[in-house]
């Protein structure tokens, strides 16, 4: 440790401990060296990967108890090392505004500095902006909106967790059933309940929301407030960027390149090429980055000039784009002429010309994304035969598996189930997730040698399948790991299933001194607490047809938090005969109550009308643990 090591006050050594509880969900005391990049991030001191890797490589050759963890002394001591040396400079931002980053926060009282976090205030603007255009005709928030985009009204507006219900529905359309969401006489216990169902509606799309409760949104904090408006405005503009859901994306491929390899693109590799495919239609340049390359806006004014020509006979357009703009020497001027030409194809939204000529690439990127939603401008073509042939996008299933690991924050994000998996790294940070310990030294991580790139990402795969083996005790009969890097379907689900269950039940097993919870101790508590309950509903397995109606579900949630259904809302046939679409209608209203009671549920409501005994026993399970925690109280 270098002698010139910076004081840590009480205060923050409070607020590091708070950052790291927050990260050790598990609360083992430690946290895994690829959750350090984002426990830095909640302490409010960023840093790049590349130098959290270098922090993790010298930490790992320095570590004197060897055991590849990161006790909280641990995590102290690098941050107080950090701290005293180059980012000492950044760590702590001024009061005041600056390059459109501002700071907030007291001053601790033991020492000269303060707690404070920074946010974008061009994030803030492109927020509200989004927002104000997105809900202006929502009748339960007219409270809120419109919000001005030069004060803190979106920080404030949160706080009754309406705003993020309804955002969450317009990035994935009936998440949340609207009927739960409390609108009326907000007590601050009704708002909590809304806060709680947005945060876990959230993760059930694929937000990572381990680091924010409910409390922190309550209060406005800001750079809490935009990470996760950022997720969930990412979730709904990235929703339709991929091939089952727009088959003229085949256009993009190019010369010799197989059709499994355009579909395993994340959304921000297939926007990079849908905007150079436009580009080179237009005889110009094209661009490596949504930052450095769009800053004199040349590629965005031959991109919205491709638009407009090749959109016109499919999306009724008969906008001629002035390319005039490209003569004005200015940067500044000559994208807010570009912005104007996107104005008329109603596609002003997320950047100010500042936002383009700085790079903001966040910005850029959502600026770009709605662009594509708005007017991919492509057609169907026919190649090796595709031209007809409808491509099936992910399952139900598959979405709910890649969700889940994305709500945990795993890293990379994942984005395609099976060619995201292939080098075995999202999956050994799930063992971790469920208290397998992984030695990370045996882990080969990226960049992966030109030469045997595929037979590292065997090593790990075959790492993984010798886990959930020999420590995890799955059953993993006739699955290697070559079936994991081959991206298998049928085998790597198999093996993610088995770790979502071993994390659903887990808390079960906390709660119990440790023993193991099997499908009998869940389906035996469902019953007793419905018969103590004096319920009518019982249930002789997670695929008796009675659960088609939702209507165990409903009771057993009356039964753990009395007064929270609304009777009125739940139907229940004729002799206990339900049609369909009321099925359907209980199954919403049940998946949303038990979010907003607390549980973090993943299933969907056509698990339950379809009685998908996977994802029945999880919603069980989640129930069992929020109840048998409300008794430990």
């Amino acid at each position: 440790m270098a002698d010139n090591v910076t004081h840590i006050s009480r205060e923050d050594l409070d607020d590091l401990r708070e950052a790291f509880n927050k990260i050790d969900i598990d609360n083992s005391g430690y946290v895994s060296d690829f959750e350090l990049q984002e426990l830095f991030r909640e302490a409010s001191f960023s840093l790049p990967g590349y130098r959290v890797r270098e922090i993790i490589e010298t930490f790992i050759a320095g570590d004197t108890n060897k055991d590849e963890k990161i006790s909280f002394e641990e995590f102290v001591s690098i941050y107080q090392e950090l701290k005293s040396k180059e980012f000492s400079e950044t760590f702590r931002k001024s009061i005041a505004r600056r390059d459109g980053i501002r700071s907030f926060g007291g001053m601790s009282g033991n020492s000269s500095e303060g707690t404070q976090h920074s946010y974008s205030d061009e994030e803030k603007v492109a927020f509200v902006n989004w927002i104000n255009k997105a809900l202006a005709k929502d009748p339960d928030c007219q409270h809120l909106l419109p919000m001005d985009p030069d004060d803190d009204s979106l920080f404030k507006s949160v706080c009754d967790g309406i705003l993020l219900c309804k955002m969450i529905n317009q990035s994935q359309p009936d998440t949340i059933d609207e009927r739960v969401i409390n609108t009326k006489k907000l007590t601050t216990f009704k708002m909590t309940e809304n806060l709680v169902l947005a945060l876990n509606s959230a993760s059930a799309i694929g937000c990572m929301v381990v680091s924010i409760d409910a409390h922190d949104l309550m209060a406005g904090k800001p750079h809490l407030v935009l990470g996760l408006l950022w997720q969930i405005i990412k979730v709904g503009l990235f929703a339709d960027i991929e091939i089952s859901k727009n088959e003229g994306l085949i256009s993009l491929l190019t010369d010799g390149e197989r059709l499994d390899h355009l579909l395993s693109l994340s959304p921000e590799e297939m926007l990079l090429r849908w905007v150079n495919y436009h580009l080179e239609k237009a005889g110009t340049k094209t661009i490596s980055n949504f930052s450095e390359d769009i800053k004199d806006s040349r590629a965005y004014f031959h991109l919205l000039d491709q638009i407009a020509l090749h959109g016109e006979n499919d999306y009724g357009m008969s906008v001629k784009i002035d390319m005039s703009g490209l003569n004005e020497h200015d940067l500044d001027d000559r994208a807010e002429l570009m912005l104007q030409q996107a104005a008329r194809l109603d596609c002003r939204q997320f950047v100010s010309p500042h936002d383009v000529t700085s790079g903001n690439s966040k910005l850029n990127l959502a600026f770009v994304a709605n662009l594509f939603n708005m007017h991919p401008a492509l057609q169907r073509v026919h190649i090796n035969g595709v031209e007809g042939a409808h491509i099936e996008g992910e399952s139900k299933e598959e979405k709910t598996f890649r969700n889940w690991m994305n709500s945990l924050g795993v890293s990379p994000y994942v984005n395609h189930l099976y060619s995201d998996l292939c080098d075995g790294l999202v999956i050994l940070q799930l063992f971790e997730k469920i208290n397998v310990n992984v030695t990370w030294k045996k882990v080969n991580h990226p960049p992966y040698p030109v030469l045997g790139a595929n037979m590292k990402k065997l090593e790990n795969c075959n790492y993984a399948v010798e886990l959930g083996r020999d420590v995890a005790h799955f059953s993993l009969v006739g699955i290697g790991g070559e079936n994991l890097n081959e991206g298998s379907q049928i085998h790597t689900l198999a093996l993610v299933w088995q770790l979502m269950r071993r994390y659903t039940v887990r808390v079960l097993s906390d709660l119990g001194d440790g023993e193991k919870v099997g499908d009998h101790v869940i389906l035996n508590w469902v019953n007793t607490t419905l018969s103590q309950k004096n319920k009518d509903t019982q249930i002789g397995s997670f695929k008796d047809n009675c659960i088609s109606t939702s209507l165990p579900v409903i009771d057993l949630i009356d039964a753990i938090a009395p007064g929270t259904v609304r009777w009125d809302m739940v139907k229940r046939g004729e002799r206990g005969v339900l049609k369909d679409a009321d099925k359907l209608n209980n199954a919403k209203y049940a998946i949303s109550l038990a979010r907003k009671i607390g549980a973090r549920v993943y299933a969907l409501p056509d698990d339950l009308v379809e009685v998908n005994p996977k994802m029945v026993l999880t919603l069980f399970a989640n129930l069992m643990g929020h109840g048998l925690k409300k008794v430990n109280q």
